[in-house]
């Protein structure tokens, strides 16, 4: 693929209806939600050699431009981690304006991802953190995921169902690093949730703390090209790993 931004597609990720709206997909029964368990175990990323796949997730609502520039600064930080553990293929997924929800194709090299990254404008609108959990079910179960980060400030949407989506990528062993900016507690109380639900990890940074996220972007990279395994190399280490190893089941 090009690297260039596309509408989620395919399994959950139906086409826009009128308006740009994205409709809800039916609700799983216990027979669907066993088979796609059973498809994704069988394309397993976690089996040996298996290139790691993250998916990088940010809230691009018109707030967070100084954080969207920040992140596309540190992500090369990424790449460079897991250098020495394999190579890593990294899927940029981003919301914004009116029901506005992107992603790119996979993306090995930091420099692609950074020129794609720099392109995007923030622009304002509601968060839509439910079709980013869509998008990362649907290509855990299509290609294999390892790991999804989230950065985001604020969590508008239903918690309940954002909770069953989340309930989905455990079952699927996909964990969600979810990093929060700032200090509101809905989106706290949403985003801890997501993170226990998928197996995963929920940190703070501060406002503009590139340091900090820095990191957390580097431990969530370690994870996906590694594993548990990795995480716990770079534990010893660096505060970001022991922060996520410490919440991780």
């Amino acid at each position: 693929m090009s690297g260039e931004p596309i509408k989620p597609r395919g399994g959950d990720a139906v086409p826009a209806q009128a308006g740009g709206a994205v409709p809800q997909a039916g609700t799983s029964t216990a027979d669907d939600i066993a088979a796609f368990v059973a498809k994704a175990r069988a394309l397993s990323p976690h089996a040996p050699g298996a290139k790691g796949r993250l998916i990088f997730a940010l809230d691009a609502t018109m707030s967070r431009q100084p954080t969207w520039d920040m992140a596309c600064a540190l992500q090369a930080d990424m790449f460079r981690e897991t250098a020495a553990l394999g190579s890593l293929d990294i899927r940029l997924v981003y919301y914004r304006g009116l029901n506005e929800c992107r992603a790119t194709g996979w993306i090995s090299d930091s420099t692609r991802l950074a020129a794609l990254m720099s392109k995007i404008d923030c622009r304002g609108g509601d968060t839509q953190i439910g079709k980013v959990l869509t998008e990362a079910r649907r290509e855990a179960i299509a290609s294999g995921v390892r790991a999804v980060v989230f950065v985001g400030d604020a969590m508008e949407e239903n918690v309940d169902e954002l909770c069953a989506k989340a309930g989905e990528l455990g079952m699927l062993k996909v964990p969600v690093f979810v990093f929060q900016e700032g200090h509101d507690a809905v989106a706290e109380q949403a985003f801890r949730e997501i993170a226990r639900l998928t197996g995963g990890a929920w940190c703070r940074f501060d406002p503009g703390a590139a340091a900090q996220l820095r990191e957390l972007l580097r431990a969530a990279a370690a994870y996906a090209a590694g594993g548990r395994a990795a995480l716990l190399r770079l534990a010893t280490s660096a505060s970001g790993a022991a922060k996520l190893i410490s919440q991780m089941k």
